[in-house]
């Protein structure tokens, strides 16, 4: 029965618009508590203080629910309709990240997953929980677990079924279902990702120092960026997704089903100077919605700070001007770099 009731199951993940499906037991990812543990103890976690908590939980699936018998990996598609790398050569606007670029994937793929939450308990009878990023729960090494795919050398996972364009979601239950077996590596000898990387954050294959990472300089580093890294951030101002567009495995990545993934037309190359701009009720009403409106108006004004001074465009300066002064002392900071930058090289060659 249980074999059964598994096959609907993912039966009835399809229908909801989900790639990927398996199921591995809480048990199944022994290795990465000591991974995590190495990973917080060199620093490489940044301010992230909350990876550095509860990593009895985080590490050890079976610690964070003890009555799990199971867990169901659940993918989502969100493949970009262009070609992300593009956006870079235009400075004068803005690359956010294809993740950001509409509806929060948080709120979207949560409710699929109570969906598909609730039609077991219907059928079955059993307790369930639902985590979707937010909770200490490791998703890539129990997606892994759970055949879905692999960690790729830029420690994202990646599929030969659909890429490494994917959100992913836990749906933890006490229900006995059957495992699946691992997905291995098959990166082979590739490095484009790690190659590709604008600020080296990949100390070696399968590992990251997120204080490197455009994705969480931008996002969740507070205070100024370090100096030394902010010619490598570009035009980027909300997340990176280099390394994730290079990977070869996208030659089979599956179409954005979800009409919320699918990018917003101002959010896909804004202009630098409209996004300056913003004040604080501009910046909420623009990205309501968004996971971009949780880091705040002034991190992402300092981030758009930084993509003017990297820009080379002269014509930006009275934009970046005009917050030199600005009351959080960190984007005037960013913006008095930009002026200097600009009026320094305004070419945009390397200062």
């Amino acid at each position: 029965m249980s074999a059964e009731l598994k096959a609907q199951l993912g039966a009835e993940a399809k229908a909801l618009g989900l790639v990927g499906f398996g199921v591995c037991r809480p048990t199944s990812i022994p290795a990465a508590q000591d991974r995590l543990r190495t990973f917080v103890k060199t620093q490489r976690h940044g301010q992230m203080g909350w990876m550095a908590e509860r990593m009895g939980w985080r590490g050890d699936p079976a610690e964070l629910w003890p009555d799990a018998r199971s867990i169901v990996m659940l993918a989502e598609s969100y493949t970009p309709e262009y070609d992300p790398l593009e956006l870079l050569d235009h400075r004068g606007c803005a690359a956010i990240s294809v993740y950001a670029q509409n509806r929060d994937y948080h709120d979207v793929l949560k409710k699929k997953l109570k969906r598909l939450g609730r039609w077991l308990i219907d059928r079955a009878g059993c307790e369930i929980k639902v985590f979707v990023d937010t909770a200490p729960v490791m998703e890539k090494p129990l997606a892994q677990a759970a055949g879905l795919g692999w960690q790729g050398k830029h420690t994202n996972l990646l599929s030969r079924d659909f890429g490494n364009w994917v959100f992913l979601g836990a749906l933890f239950t006490t229900l006995d279902l059957p495992a699946d077996d691992a997905e291995v590596d098959h990166c082979g000898s590739c490095r484009a990702c790690l190659d590709v990387c604008p600020t080296d954050a990949f100390p070696a294959p399968y590992q990251l120092d997120a204080r490197r990472c455009i994705s969480y300089l931008t996002i969740e580093h507070k205070g100024p960026v370090d100096a030394a890294l902010r010619e490598g951030l570009g035009n980027r101002i909300y997340g990176c997704d280099d390394c994730l567009a290079v990977c070869p495995w996208n030659k089979f990545a599956v179409a954005a089903q979800e009409a919320k993934y699918h990018a917003r037309t101002d959010l896909v190359a804004p202009g630098l100077a409209e996004l300056a701009a913003l004040d604080d009720a501009g910046f909420r009403t623009r990205f309501s919605g968004s996971p971009i409106k949780r880091i705040g108006r002034d991190r992402f004004v300092r981030n758009v700070c930084y993509a003017i001074g990297n820009s080379g465009d002269a014509a930006l300066l009275p934009a970046v001007r005009a917050l030199t002064d600005d009351a959080d002392p960190v984007v005037a900071e960013a913006a008095q770099w930009a002026v200097l930058r600009l009026q320094e090289d305004p070419a945009g060659s390397p200062a």
